[in-house]
């Protein structure tokens, strides 16, 4: 009579907050893959849901418990993780009957609450299902075709408004031959673009003095340049270089080393600089770095190496003492800067920020009208740059193709360019696509049209 093996549970996660969360998910679940366990979908097929909650702002702190209220009232069965999970008094205080609070990154806690949430399915058969190890990939919560690369955790940073050290640790890097296993093996896997994440990725291996690993036959450091001229000699199945994307990266000297790997097409020449402010006064009191004429320096420096480098960046109006004058300063060197792409924040007290005991509190009226100021002079910033694309041919990776149109059976398809991140920066709407189009394929375009935000064009060939 044959063994009937029993239904494995299933688990349903909710994952909230940044790029560095979503890879904890995708930790997570991986992990318990391994274990037997099934994903779900949905509430209702979900044995144990996971909410890995953001913590950073008090806005996203009450998304993280809109989010835990919705999965108790869905299912019942509900474990919290992430940055929130150092308040596991007031979340338990607003939901009693949540099963376990983890911290963030606490991989083993979670997985341990989930066992004794819902029990793995044991017997002779599922046990010799190999458990699958971070570093060898797993369950990808991305489209195919990008993926996440976290190369470290944590930050040594104290920057007055940011509690992320008090929630991630401080700096903890992971070896470099790790984190280039697992780029060649997701590249490997179908992934046409690595977009590297951390808290500060110019800081990469400071704190274990830039170790020094084996790879390949030769020494490589636990370093940033390193590691961008480790992960631009990848090659995808094809033989093409996969996009290699840079994300959080503080405008350290040695920043300057990586801009010649983008003007030899090994880089995406893209940076994402947490820039955060512009006046003197304001970086000084938010605890960053104030050498503002300088970086103006550098990025027209940068652009003579590699003409398309994109740099996005996000400010924050309305600090604690930021003055009319200070943010006027703040729009002329944006002027300058002319940055590709800018994300603006009104300022928002975090619970255990410095920031809050700072006198000047600017009101809420100015802090909004400053705001509409910024995202005004940086859409007319944004509408220049991308209408000096139009004529151009570029490369963009395709992340949706539609269905044919009932008319003329055309169809369209969305993606982005090398100056567009997914999720956070603009998109590549294009008509009159192949029908063997697919996500992950890399097509050369005709921009056409643009506007503040978006390209518009036509795929002229295919990679």
């Amino acid at each position: 009579m044959a063994t009937r093996i029993s239904d494995a549970p299933r688990v349903g996660m909710v994952s909230l907050g940044c790029p560095k969360a979503l890879v904890d998910s995708e930790r997570i679940l991986t992990r318990l893959r391994a274990d037997g366990y099934r994903m779900s979908a949905d509430y209702a097929g979900a044995d144990v849901v996971v909410v890995n909650t953001c913590g950073f702002l008090d806005s996203a702190k009450e998304e993280s418990l809109e989010a835990i209220g919705e999965a108790m009232a869905e299912n019942g069965r509900v474990i919290v993780t992430g940055c929130m999970g150092d308040e596991a008094a007031m979340i338990r205080a607003r939901f009693p009957d949540v099963l376990a609070v983890t911290g963030a990154h606490q991989y083993e806690q979670v997985v341990d609450a989930v066992h004794d949430a819902a029990p793995p399915s044991q017997g002779p058969f599922i046990d010799l299902i190999p458990q699958v190890l971070d570093d060898e990939g797993g369950v990808k919560l991305t489209p195919r075709h990008y993926s996440y690369l976290k190369i470290s955790e944590g930050c040594n940073h104290s920057c007055s408004f940011c509690i992320i050290p008090q929630l991630r640790g401080k700096l903890a890097s992971r070896r470099i031959d790790a984190v280039l296993r697992e780029a060649e093996k997701l590249v490997a896997a179908g992934t046409r673009e690595l977009l590297v994440i951390s808290q500060d990725t110019s800081a990469y291996g400071v704190d274990i003095r830039h170790q020094e690993q084996s790879w390949k036959g030769r020494q490589v450091r636990a370093h940033m340049t390193d590691l961008a001229r480790e992960l631009g000699q990848l090659r995808t199945p094809e033989g093409t270089t996969p996009w290699v994307r840079m994300h959080y990266v503080y405008p350290y000297p040695h920043v300057d080393q990586v801009i010649p790997l983008m003007a030899e097409g090994l880089l995406t020449p893209y940076l994402d600089i947490p820039f955060q402010h512009a006046s003197p006064g304001v970086l000084k009191a938010m605890r960053r770095p104030a050498n503002e004429a300088k970086v103006l320096d550098r990025i027209r420096n940068w652009r003579e190496i590699c003409p398309d480098l994109a740099i996005r960046s996000s400010f924050v109006v309305g600090f604690p003492g930021e003055t009319e004058d200070d943010f006027r300063y703040l729009l002329d060197w944006l002027e300058e800067a002319q940055l590709d792409r800018v994300g603006g924040f009104r300022f928002e007290p975090v619970e255990g920020a410095t920031a809050n005991i700072l006198p000047g509190a600017v009101p809420e009226e100015v802090k909004e009208e400053r705001f509409q100021r910024l995202m005004e002079a940086t859409s007319r910033i944004s509408t220049a740059r991308l209408a000096a694309k139009v004529g151009r041919i570029l490369p963009v990776i395709i992340d949706e193709v539609g269905e044919p149109d009932e008319e003329d059976g055309s169809i369209g398809a969305t993606g982005r360019s090398q100056a567009d991140a997914p999720e956070i920066d603009g998109q590549v709407l294009l008509r009159d696509v192949p029908a063997d189009l697919q996500p992950g394929m890399i097509v050369d375009v005709l921009v056409e049209e643009a506007d503040a935000h978006d390209l518009f064009g036509v795929p002229v060939s295919q990679r």
